[in-house]
């Protein structure tokens, strides 16, 4: 069985865990002071009273700033997945993964065996203990594609789980416990949908760990944080669109909107990376695509500064995350400035021949016309083109100047000398490029240059979930074809019928396979005297399973018989009786009505009734039915696939 990673690390991220739960507590004592202070404060008219409120509030909200800072500190330990490389890269943002509590089965499984499926469950410990284990493995999956596949082994499990054990309108009785990635606050439902979806967040974030662990100083390592950073955003997708009404803050659509959006950015930073490693930037028309490149990462960084500072998000993203990305917005603005001065200043004026290329490049540069000569004089004169380059340059030491403000507002931002390093390092190549093109004797006031239009060579793609990629097979098997024996269906006790064979046979038909149907009985002939009906499934012969047997195998067995007759044991489906109800069935489940409600009806619910712990999300996706499920063909006479015994 696949192992989590070391228990060292599993103890060092329970105790972050307690941190941040007590500081919440902390928090939420605050809060319920400052509201009472803020009542009596309102209510008072007596002087000396208010001012003594008044004193205790800014104590309470002090408190408060205090605590938040440490919450945050907690949350960005960013610094815990960057790799060693020598160059400097600039810091990308991973999320923390969700913790959960220990699930013990054990009794409730066994409960479902005996009472829905008429087994022993002590029979099953073994199954049952082997998916406890796989669940707790999948606490602490290691940071590697090892880990991924731990956690989609047990998300592809829940599906059997599901399947199995979760009847449509009833619950397990058991509590799933989860806490929040971002603010570490404890959550729990009975519907197993809760726990799909955490894992399913889990999956997104170890993507974004893997991403921000790469070395992406080298073109593989750039390859592979782009790789993971799309995964990422694919499954915080995935998750977005399936599922409705959680119950924690870091599932809501608003939390995970925002999270693409920053997954998406860090891979356009990615790419920008990409292209200044491979490009030979010596010529115009790669420093003009540097400088849109840059444009087009300033671009989706302002978006996702917009996103995290919308009002039911900003109150529990890390003040961290916001200001890097507002930094990152800046930094990549002067950027794209300091590569068009660059572009303008440091390459040959466009000679005859060149001309009308650069021209076509240089007309969907900027977002508006530069003032001054049109673009044929301004890209063959070099006074010109110094003009408009130091206007870029301007702007690009402004926007180096804010990046870094911003940078020192953050406390947690300022212990993070990567960044400071980045940022004061293109400050001061843009100061060093000014004054290497600024001359005593200019005398005409540097213009403001327009900003540059952003665009990219490669756009990011959203890249959703293959759960196919990791096989699994169903732990509890052993409990028939899910076809029929599942959660949803309901079945009267084993009945067992001995029966002789006459002149012409046992006298029914029987059609396809695991298990196998009996799909007409013979008026006046042996299978009915002895009470078999149309629509009985056969799950064993002479004392031996026949659940998973294929057409062939029972015909086998039945044939095998002598003078002293065969023991068949065979259920009934509950309203399954009779050839007109297997109609209706068949129809019912060719059309799969009835299957899931989808998400719009779920949302519509929305949190109204998020109080009984049941509601949350229907998992939207409908049930593929196994392909030998007999119910597809009507019943009618004796069909193709049908044979007379």
């Amino acid at each position: 069985s696949q192992q989590g990673c070391d228990p060292f690390a599993q103890t060092q991220r329970s105790k972050l865990q307690h941190r941040r739960a007590r500081i919440n507590q902390q928090i939420n004592k605050e809060m319920r002071m400052r509201a009472g202070a803020e009542n009596l404060f309102r209510a008072t008219s007596n002087h000396k009273v208010k001012e003594t409120v008044a004193l205790e509030l800014s104590y309470v909200n002090s408190n408060l700033q205090l605590l938040k800072e440490e919450l945050e500190e907690l949350n960005s330990s960013v610094d815990v997945y960057q790799h060693d490389s020598e160059s400097i890269s600039v810091p990308m943002i991973p999320l923390g993964l969700k913790e959960t509590k220990e699930l013990d089965l054990l009794v409730p499984l066994k409960d479902i065996i005996s009472e829905h499926y008429g087994e022993e469950g002590v029979l099953f410990e073994k199954e049952i203990k082997e998916f406890m284990e796989l669940r707790q493995a999948m606490r602490t999956p290691s940071r590697n594609e090892a880990g991924l596949e731990l956690l989609m082994e047990y998300y592809n499990q829940l599906y059997f789980l599901d399947s199995r054990f979760f009847p449509p309108n009833k619950s397990l009785g058991v509590f799933f416990h989860w806490y929040d990635s971002l603010t570490g606050v404890p959550s729990h439902q009975r519907a197993l949908a809760f726990e799909k979806g955490s894992v399913l967040f889990n999956i997104g974030a170890l993507h974004t760990q893997i991403g921000a662990r790469q070395d992406r100083a080298s073109l593989p390592g750039l390859n592979q944080a782009i790789d993971a950073f799309q995964k990422a955003a694919g499954a915080f997708n995935y998750l977005k669109e399936n599922f409705s009404n959680a119950p924690s803050l870091d599932m809501s659509a608003a939390s995970l909107n925002m999270l693409v959006r920053l997954m998406v950015a860090q891979v356009q930073e990615c790419v920008f990376e990409k292209m200044t490693l491979l490009r030979a930037q010596h010529d115009f028309l790669a420093r003009l695509q540097l400088a849109q490149e840059a444009a087009r990462v300033e671009h989706v960084y302002s978006l996702v500064h917009q996103t995290m500072t919308q009002a039911h998000v900003k109150d529990y993203v890390p003040f961290s995350w916001t200001t890097m990305v507002h930094v990152k917005s800046e930094h990549f603005k002067a950027l794209s400035h300091y590569f068009a001065a660059i572009a303008l200043c440091d390459c040959p004026v466009a000679s005859d021949a060149e001309l009308p290329e650069q021209e076509k490049a240089f007309i969907q540069f900027h977002v508006t016309m530069p003032e001054g000569p049109s673009l044929r004089v301004l890209l063959q004169d070099p006074e010109e083109r110094r003009k408009l380059g130091k206007a870029h340059l301007k702007k690009a030491i402004m926007k180096h100047e804010e990046a870094m403000r911003i940078h020192g507002l953050c406390k947690i931002l300022r212990k993070m000398d990567i960044l400071q390093e980045v940022l004061s390092f293109a400050h001061k190549r843009s100061l060093s490029k000014y004054s290497e093109i600024d001359h005593e004797e200019d005398f005409f006031e540097t213009g403001d240059a327009p900003n540059i239009q952003p665009k990219t060579h490669q756009k990011p793609e959203i890249k959703s979930p293959n759960f196919s990629q990791v096989k699994v097979t169903d732990l509890f098997h052993r409990l028939g074809p899910l076809s029929v024996f599942s959660a949803k269906n309901k079945w009267y006790p084993v009945r067992r019928v001995h029966l002789m064979r006459g002149e012409n046979g046992f006298g029914f038909t029987l059609r396809g396979d695991s298990p196998v149907l009996i799909a007409g009985v013979i008026p006046g002939g042996c299978a009915a005297e002895a009470g078999l009906k149309e629509g009985d499934y056969i799950i064993s012969v002479n004392g031996k399973d026949c659940k998973w047997s294929k057409h062939a195998e029972v015909v086998q067995l039945l044939k095998s018989t002598g003078e002293e007759g065969v023991e068949i044991g065979v259920i009934t489906l509950q309203g399954s009786e009779g050839p007109k109800a297997a109609e209706k069935k068949a129809a019912a489940m060719s059309s799969g009505s009835g299957m899931l409600k989808s998400n719009k009806e779920n949302n519509r619910k929305s949190l109204m009734n998020s109080k009984s712990a049941s509601t949350l999300l229907v998992w939207s996706k409908k049930s593929k039915r196994s392909k030998k499920s007999t119910y597809g063909v009507p019943f009618t006479a004796v069909g193709d696939n049908e044979a007379m015994y």
